[in-house]
């Protein structure tokens, strides 16, 4: 749908995220209601251009001839985002602070792949069809225009994401990278890789989980998988159908969200490597001896930096807690207890953390810790923010159990090492917690002994 610039300066702030016009024809991907979902689209597939000099003015590259579009520049690398599906015809909210993200990090052809009549129909089976044929068009604009294969990064979102990995396998796994972000799971789980997004799709291939239970995919797709907050439910997602839209769409979307954040730096997460959520979150996974020197990959867009101890190691799955909102980045410690009660005890650790300003609380209460004599419970705490250098540290022990006499936990070592490499790790010792009270200290440095 072309918009001429009388129409646009009307129209531009309200309807038209993309159409800020300069004296010029802009373009936005298809705008379609719920009567076109209800009704069904037939597919056709739109290429619109965003450059630095065109950040905010979409320009309809021709496949025929791409190249009469003057602001699209062959020796620049190409970033192809492709959205999926669109049950109620809207254009996707994110698309217009995608783009300018990363036209702001790299001087690229950003290239908006607009399917939306094709994908927005009430009926998923059959958009799910139209992912090759889209795939199609794609790769015969990518072979007309001789683009350097190694140079194009395919970002897909749901679908998106294995419309991004059939391109790659249609020039047998040559172009540069693939993000998927939370590829669909409904009809493509237990697929073969041929019917899918795989790691031989692209040179680099990273999938983001945050829906695996509904809407996403759960197994490992690409040569690093992340695995924010386990995979499934977001912090800040409703958690009942009652609240709308939002409660089916709210951890999918998620993914994009945090790429988001990823491309504009607001944070960085480190993403750890693990066999399963259960055992990141017991801190038995904050090692990073396997990358080196390099340490643990950061997640997104600047994960390349990691890319070839990657491809060595093969598959990698990697896991990360979050914020509700960006700044999604936590500050993570690792924490070490050695208890020298005479019995067993059990129960929950909440520590706050203070400095002169601000302070900052992580409740360990994923699952009911045992604490022996002389034994050594480690454990991980994930902030919202950083409050390094830290003044006071505060710890609560809780049992759970209301009918129970209150127990008491007596602590021989606390440390508290930051995951952050550089920083010192911070001690206490001999320390009796009272169930339900909070004792306050500050922090000394560490003696180095087995206890």
């Amino acid at each position: 749908m072309m918009f001429r610039i009388t129409h646009c300066l009307l129209t531009a702030m309200i309807v038209m995220p993309f159409c800020i016009c300069r004296g010029e024809d802009c373009e936005d991907i298809t705008r379609l209601n719920l009567k076109h979902s209800f009704a069904g689209t037939s597919l056709e597939v739109r290429l619109i251009l965003f450059t630095r000099q065109n950040d905010s003015c979409g320009r309809l590259l021709s496949p025929d001839d791409p190249f009469a579009t003057p602001t699209f520049n062959l020796s620049r690398p190409c970033t192809f985002l492709i959205h999926g599906f669109r049950p109620t015809g809207s254009p996707p909210v994110w698309m217009t602070d995608m783009v300018k993200s990363i036209l702001n990090r790299s001087d690229v052809n950003a290239i908006v792949v607009d399917w939306n009549r094709g994908a927005a129909n009430l009926n998923y089976l059959t958009v799910v069809k139209n992912t090759r044929p889209v795939a199609e068009n794609v790769t015969r604009f990518i072979s007309q225009t001789g683009l350097n294969l190694s140079s194009i990064h395919m970002i897909g979102i749901s679908l998106g994401a294995h419309i991004s990995g059939f391109t790659g396998a249609n020039f047998n796994g040559r172009i540069g990278r693939i993000t998927a972000l939370d590829p669909a799971g409904p009809s493509f789980r237990g697929k073969s890789l041929d019917e899918r997004l795989d790691p031989s799709d692209a040179e680099f291939v990273e999938a983001l989980h945050t829906d695996m239970d509904a809407l996403g995919y759960r197994d490992a797709l690409g040569h690093i998988d992340y695995y924010p907050n386990g995979g499934s439910d977001q912090p800040g997602c409703p958690k009942t159908i009652f609240s709308g839209s939002k409660y089916f769409k709210c951890d999918h979307q998620r993914a994009v969200y945090l790429y988001l954040d990823s491309i504009n730096q607001t944070s960085q997460i480190t993403a750890y490597p693990c066999s399963d959520y259960s055992n990141f979150l017991d801190g038995k996974c904050l090692s990073c001896e396997r990358f080196n020197s390099s340490g643990c990959p950061v997640f997104g867009y600047d994960v390349t930096q990691w890319k070839e101890v990657l491809l060595k190691l093969g598959q990698t799955s990697t896991f990360f807690t979050t914020n509700q909102k960006t700044p999604y980045g936590k500050s993570g410690y690792k924490v070490e207890i050695v208890s020298w009660n005479s019995e067993e005890r059990w129960g929950y650790i909440t520590i706050t953390l203070k400095n002169s300003t601000q302070e900052t609380e992580a409740r360990i209460d994923h699952k009911k810790l045992k604490f022996e004599q002389y034994s050594e419970a480690t454990l991980l705490a994930q902030f919202e923010r950083n409050v390094y250098p830290v003044k006071t540290i505060t710890l609560k022990y809780v049992t759970g159990n209301a009918f129970t006499p209150r127990y008491k936990l007596r602590v021989l070592r606390f440390r508290l090492t930051p995951l952050k490499s550089g920083l010192r790790p911070m001690c206490r010792y001999d320390l009796l917690l009272e169930e339900n009270k909070d004792v306050t200290f500050r922090p000394i440095s560490c003696h180095h002994s087995n206890f």
